[in-house]
C-alpha cells in the first residue's frame, strides 16, 4: 500500500459529483454514513453536460421513483424547471411520462446547495488518481481484492471500506470535432487516466463508448416567426410527491426541421465526420444518433424534426435537440444556415463527440457492487448507460448499498415489478450492454404496475423502512394514502342511476373530472388524488392479471443460487450455458432465466442440480 502524507477516513467515498455521484452521496448520507464526495471541479457539481431537460418516456417514471426513495432529482427540477409537459397524455396512464426543460445553471446550483446542506457529506475538490486495494481474506467471495480507499493529487488519500465510482464520460476521454481531437470528457474540462489504469490493474474488462452533443446557438439570432411554437402544459405536473404545484412562468420552446440542403451538405462531408472517417470506432447511442448518422441510416427521409430548447431564464443560449454532431466547425456553420428560422443564427458552442472508457456491467452484482473488488461500486455512464435519469437512479442505489454494507445490512435490490429502477439495473447486470443503454417503457414487462403517479406507493414504504425516506416525507405519504382511501369510499357511495361510481368510472369515456362535476362529494379531493383513483379503478383488472405473472416470477426469485455455484460440474449443461452463467453469476433462478441464450432446458438442469 502506498505511503501518503495525509489520510482522511470515511464510511463511503463517492468519486464524481454529476447526477449519479450526487444521488449516491445523498442516499448514503441519509442512511447515516459519513461520506466524502470528491470531484475535480466544484463549479460543475450536478451539471447538465448535454440537454437541459429532465424526464421523458420512462425516464420521467425513473425520476418519480428516485423521489419516492428520498432522492434529489425530482425536487430540483420542480424548483428550477422552465417548461413542463406530460408526454403520451393521450395514451393509457402507464405510458404517461413527465418531462421538463430546466434552467441549466439554476438546476446545477440547486443540486450543489442540497449537497452542501447535507450534514454527513464533505464535498471536496480533488482529482482521484488511483484506487487503493488490498487482497481479500473472504474465501467465499469471488472478489480478488477489497477496496481501501483512493489516492488524490498532492500525495493525500481518502480511506473507506466502500467506494462508489461515478466517473461519467471522463475516463481516458477524447472529444472529436471533425478532424480535431482534444483530451476531455466535456467541453472546457479535462480527462483522467489514473482510474482506468487502476481498473486495468484489477483486471476489469474495459471497453469504449461514444456519445455526442449538438451546437448551442444565440437565441437573439433566431427568427421565431418562422418556427412552430411548442408551449408547456396549462396545468404542469410536478415530479416530486412533495411538490404541491408548479407555479413558475412557462418558457416556450420551438420546432423546426432539417431539409434536403442540410442532408446534401452532410453527405458531401461524411469523409470529415469522425464516425465515418474511421477516427471514431466505438459504439454510440442507438436512440440518440448524430445528425450524420440519421442522414445515412434514414436516407429515405427528407427532413428530421429539431427542438429549440432555451438553456435558462437568464441566458440567450439555446440547445438544438436532434442535431447532435461531430462534423467540423465550418460544416456546422453552414448546416445551421440552411435550417428554417436559423439562417442568421450564431453558434455559441459547437457540437462534438466524446469517446470514453466504460466497464461492461455484467461485472456487477444486483447491488451494483463489483464482483472483482469487495466494497467497490459503479454507477452511471461507467456502467454503459446514457442519460441523467438512469445515472441518478444507479447512483441512489449504489450509494445506499455502500452505506448498508458498512452497516452490515442486506443490500437494497429493487425488483422488476417494483420499479423502472429495478428493470434498469437488472438489464445491466444480467444482459450487459453492447450500446449505450437508454430506458424505455417497452423494456418493462410489468409496466402497467409502474405508473409515474404511483411510484411513492411502490417505493416509499421500502425507503422509509431502510431509512432513506425522512419522517417528514413519510408523513406526507401517509396523508396522501388516507386521502386516496377516503376518495375510493366516496366514489363507491356515488350512484349514477343504479350503477355505483367505481363501476361507472370503468367506462372508457368517463373520468373522475366528469363524475366530480355532478357529485359535490368528490369535489373535496385534489385533482391528483382523483386521477390516481381513476387509474387504479380503470386498470384494476389488468393489474390483477399482471400480478399473477409477478407472483410466478417471485417464486423463481426465491430459488437462490449460491455465489460459488459450479456450473461446470453440471455434465449435461451446454458449454455456452456454462460460460454465460459463470460470467453473469445470477443470484436467483429468476435472474438466470433472463440471461440471453439461456434456455428452459438449461434452467431445468440448474434447478435439478440445486436440489
Amino acid at each position: 500500500m502506498p505511503i501518503h502524507s495525509t489520510i482522511y477516513f470515511y464510511d463511503v467515498i463517492v468519486v464524481g459529483a454529476g447526477h449519479a455521484g450526487t444521488e449516491a452521496a445523498a442516499s448514503a448520507a441519509r442512511l447515516g454514513a459519513k461520506v466524502a464526495l470528491l470531484t475535480g471541479n466544484l463549479d460543475t457539481v450536478g451539471q447538465m453536460s448535454c440537454n437541459p431537460a429532465i424526464g421523458g418516456v420512462a425516464k420521467g417514471q425513473i425520476v418519480c421513483e428516485i423521489d419516492a426513495l428520498g432522492g434529489l432529482m425530482g425536487q430540483v427540477i420542480d424548483r428550477t424547471g422552465i417548461q413542463f409537459r406530460m408526454l403520451n397524455s393521450k395514451k393509457g396512464p402507464a405510458m404517461h411520462s413527465p418531462r421538463a426543460q430546466a434552467d441549466k445553471k439554476a438546476y446545477q446550483f440547486e443540486v450543489k446547495r442540497l449537497i452542501e446542506d447535507c450534514e454527513n457529506i464533505d464535498l471536496r475538490q480533488e482529482v482521484v488518481i488511483d484506487l487503493i486495494t488490498e487482497p481479500t481474506t473472504n474465501d467465499s467471495s469471488q472478489a480478488i481484492a477489497k477496496i481501501v480507499g483512493v489516492s488524490v493529487n498532492g500525495g493525500a488519500a481518502y480511506h473507506a471500506p466502500t467506494v462508489v465510482l461515478t466517473t461519467g464520460t471522463f475516463l481516458q476521454a477524447i472529444m472529436h470535432t471533425g478532424e480535431a481531437k482534444t483530451p476531455g470528457g466535456r467541453a472546457g474540462e479535462g480527462t483522467t487516466s489514473g482510474i482506468s489504469g487502476a481498473l486495468n490493474r484489477l483486471e476489469f474488462e474495459i471497453e469504449r463508448f461514444k456519445t455526442g452533443t449538438p451546437a448551442r446557438i444565440n437565441g437573439r439570432t433566431i427568427d421565431i416567426s418562422r418556427l412552430q411554437l411548442q408551449p408547456g402544459d396549462d396545468l404542469p405536473q410536478p415530479f416530486s410527491f412533495l411538490t404541491k404545484s408548479i407555479d413558475s412562468v412557462q418558457v416556450p420552446c420551438w420546432i423546426t426541421h432539417t431539409n434536403e440542403q442540410v442532408h446534401s451538405l452532410i453527405r458531401a462531408n461524411l469523409h470529415r465526420a469522425p464516425m465515418y472517417s474511421g477516427q471514431i470506432q466505438s459504439t454510440g447511442p442507438r436512440y440518440c444518433p448524430s445528425i450524420e448518422d440519421k442522414v445515412v441510416r434514414f436516407a429515405e427521409k427528407d427532413s428530421h424534426q429539431l427542438f429549440l430548447e432555451p438553456e435558462g431564464r437568464n441566458t440567450h443560449e439555446v440547445y438544438i435537440n436532434g442535431i447532435s454532431t461531430s462534423l467540423p466547425r465550418d460544416v456546422q456553420d453552414e448546416m445551421i444556415r440552411h435550417i428554417v428560422g436559423l439562417e442568421n443564427a450564431q453558434i455559441m458552442r459547437y457540437g462534438y463527440a466524446v469517446e470514453y472508457d466504460f466497464c461492461p456491467p455484467n461485472q456487477l452484482r444486483p447491488s451494483l457492487e463489483t464482483k472483482r473488488v469487495d466494497g467497490l461500486f459503479f454507477a452511471g455512464q461507467l456502467n454503459g448507460t446514457t442519460g441523467y435519469e438512469e445515472a441518478a437512479a444507479q447512483g441512489l442505489i449504489a450509494g445506499a448499498n455502500a452505506a448498508l454494507k458498512v452497516a452490515g445490512q442486506d443490500a437494497l435490490v429493487i425488483s422488476r415489478d417494483q420499479g423502472y429502477i429495478g428493470v434498469l439495473i437488472d438489464d445491466l447486470v444480467t444482459r450487459s450492454v453492447d450500446e449505450p443503454y437508454r430506458m424505455f417503457t417497452s423494456r418493462a414487462e410489468y409496466r402497467l404496475l409502474l405508473r409515474y403517479d404511483n411510484a411513492d406507493q411502490r417505493l416509499t414504504p421500502l425507503g422509509y423502512q431502510l431509512g432513506l425516506v425522512a419522517q417528514s416525507r413519510w408523513n406526507v405519504y401517509e396523508s396522501k394514502q388516507e386521502q386516496v382511501r377516503l376518495a375510493k369510499i366516496a366514489l363507491q357511495a356515488v350512484r349514477v342511476g343504479e350503477v355505483p361510481g367505481d363501476k361507472f368510472l370503468k367506462r372508457p369515456e368517463v373520468t373522475w373530472e366528469i363524475l366530480s362535476q355532478e357529485h359535490p362529494s368528490l369535489q373535496v379531493f385534489e385533482k391528483s388524488i382523483g386521477q390516481l383513483v381513476e387509474h387504479d379503478v380503470k386498470y384494476a383488472g389488468y393489474v390483477a392479471r399482471q400480478q399473477i405473472q409477478v407472483d410466478r416470477q417471485e417464486r423463481l426469485s426465491k430459488k437462490r443460487i449460491p455465489e460459488g455455484f459450479e456450473y461446470n460440474k453440471i455434465i449435461s449443461l451446454r458449454f455456452e450455458a456454462k460460460q454465460k452463467l459463470t460470467k453473469v453469476r445470477p443470484v436467483s433462478i429468476d435472474q438466470a432465466t433472463r440471461i440471453s441464450g439461456i434456455t428452459p432446458a438449461d434452467i431445468a438442469l440448474v434447478l435439478s442440480h440445486l436440489k
